[in-house]
């Protein structure tokens, strides 16, 4: 049987955690230990979403645990029950209240406009034009649309594009995940990460999926 580019991307993704789950254990004897306690990587990044759609997903998620966002997301593409995703010139031209009654807030309702405007203005990358640009690159370029931080555009880089030396240190999660992982007694300042994660590159992305898995198994 033969395997398709996309079955073959999605081998060769495999493979490359596995590298980072070996790297990182040897760069950090104590997050080598929670990998084996938590077990492989799950990172599934979602590579044939176009960033326009993946960026109005993360401004959802923005400051929301992923089922508010997901059923706030789903109010919004209920609304255009005969396609996958709402298009650019629907989005710019859904009224306000119509935002607000999926639940987003205003804030995030011109955000996501603005990203709307962005890509009928050819701001925005597309898929195939972003593959070809740096995580720096992309995120010089993005953060330029009102409502997008850098955090955002690091979760696009992450979940789509399937960045692995991505490390988001604005996330709260990430933050108590390397707090509880060093057994700190206060959350880590941004500028502990270099000190305690710059051995992972090449890999931090696939440390940033431990310490959200360490936070959440600490919640519990």
């Amino acid at each position: 049987m033969v395997e398709t580019v996309k079955q073959v991307s999605q081998s060769a993704f495999q493979k490359n955690l596995r590298k980072a789950e070996r790297h990182l254990s040897n760069a950090c004897p104590r997050l080598g230990d929670w990998i084996r306690d938590q077990g492989p990587c799950e990172l599934v990044p979602v590579t044939d979403r176009e960033p326009y759609e993946s960026l109005v997903r993360a401004v959802a998620h923005q400051q929301l645990h992923g089922k508010a966002a997901e059923s706030i997301l789903k109010r919004l593409t209920n609304r255009f029950p005969s396609q996958g995703f709402p298009t650019p010139m629907q989005l710019t031209r859904m009224r306000v209240t119509s935002y607000r009654a999926c639940g987003f807030s205003l804030t995030k309702t011109e955000a996501i406009r603005g990203i709307a405007r962005g890509i009928l203005a050819g701001q925005i990358p597309d898929g195939t034009a972003a593959v070809s640009m740096s995580n720096e690159s992309l995120i010089e370029n993005l953060i330029q649309l009102k409502g997008i931080g850098k955090w955002t555009v690091e979760m696009f880089l992450i979940f789509t594009m399937g960045r692995l030396d991505v490390m988001p240190v604005d996330d709260f999660g990430v933050r108590a995940g390397l707090m509880h992982l060093y057994e700190l007694k206060e959350m880590p300042k941004k500028d502990q990460f270099a000190i305690r994660t710059d051995a992972w590159s090449p890999y931090r992305s696939v440390g940033a999926w431990y310490l959200w898995r360490l936070a959440d198994a600490r919640k519990s």
